[in-house]
């Protein structure tokens, strides 16, 4: 139940005050543990495309380039085996010469050796030039699926970035548009519109963190949306304020015996001591004195 009363004659207790804050506590707990699932859900609800190899072309320039590595790879293989077994031909012709036996087969051996080894430095290099040839175009096709995967999680990130500035938003336009509403009423439960104010700034500070220390894209403006919207809506919630304190203090003032303009007290007088106006009226409906700033005429009771 909330009465009626003004806002700033309220007395606030130190229970009210420790409720307030551990209000705020825990409506920062579910509302960090709901900004950090809006990132979740995003990405369950949009997986990566890991699918995705390119275009048929992309395909033909990769298998292209996986062939010729594949046969630069049998190439060298068979350039070292020919290596090894030239040597060993040559060990075997020279020892059959030095002991004075030499051999025609061993000679032949010695030449096929020599010949396989020629034709697979022939073949490395071939293997080496075509290999040469299709890495740009592989590499160009590997660019663009890796731009094409990036893209998706970008458009991923921004759209997680969208709904987090939504959430963060709504909060923050709740919290003010309650502050408000228990201000206008007068009541009791004016604290927890402050608690769930504050949460909502601390709440718009952890996203400013989160994306100023996370990010450097166009999601950076993601802060500066976040600052710009709090000053403007602290602001108009101070304009508010004011407007709501230049109707409500000259009317208290009344009631305290004070000068509704300057607030100086009155003592009876038709003009304050403290400014000089007149703070005794007739009344537009009976004529009687009237004190310029109360509610009702304490003669006739009109507003």
């Amino acid at each position: 139940m909330s009465a009626r009363v003004d806002v700033e004659d309220i007395q606030t207790t130190k229970g009210e005050k420790l409720l307030a804050v551990v209000l705020a506590g825990f409506l920062l707990l579910g509302g960090i543990w709901a900004y950090s699932k809006i990132d979740d859900a995003v990405r369950t609800a949009s997986p990566p495309n890991l699918s995705y190899r390119g275009t048929p072309s992309d395909q033909a320039a990769i298998a292209a380039e996986r062939r010729a590595r594949d046969r630069l790879d049998r190439a060298t293989r068979a350039l070292a085996a020919a290596s090894r077994n030239l040597v060993l031909k040559r060990e075997a012709y020279r020892t059959a010469i030095e002991a004075n036996r030499p051999s025609d087969e061993l000679g032949r051996e010695y030449d096929r050796a020599q010949a396989t080894l020629t034709n697979a430095q022939a073949e490395v290099v071939a293997a080496n030039s075509v290999l040469q040839a299709a890495e740009p175009a592989a590499g160009e096709a590997e660019s663009h699926i890796l731009h094409v995967q990036t893209g998706q999680e970008h458009s991923r990130e921004l759209l997680a970035f969208a709904l987090r500035l939504l959430f963060v938003l709504a909060n923050l336009l709740f919290a003010y548009w309650l502050l408000a509403l228990l201000r206008r009423r007068g009541s009791r439960y004016y604290p927890v519109g402050l608690a769930v104010v504050g949460y909502a700034a601390v709440l718009a500070l952890v996203m400013a963190g989160d994306y100023l220390t996370d990010y450097v894209d166009p999601l950076d403006l993601g802060p500066l949306v976040l600052s710009v919207f709090g000053i403007a809506l602290t602001l108009l919630a101070f304009v508010v304020l004011q407007r709501y304190l230049a109707k409500r203090i000259p009317y208290r003032r009344v009631r305290r015996s004070e000068c509704p303009f300057c607030g100086y007290p009155v003592r009876g007088n038709e003009h304050c001591e403290g400014c000089g106006r007149g703070v005794i009226a007739a009344c537009a409906r009976c004529e009687e004195p009237r004190r310029v700033g109360s509610s009702f005429c304490g003669a006739c009771g009109a507003a």
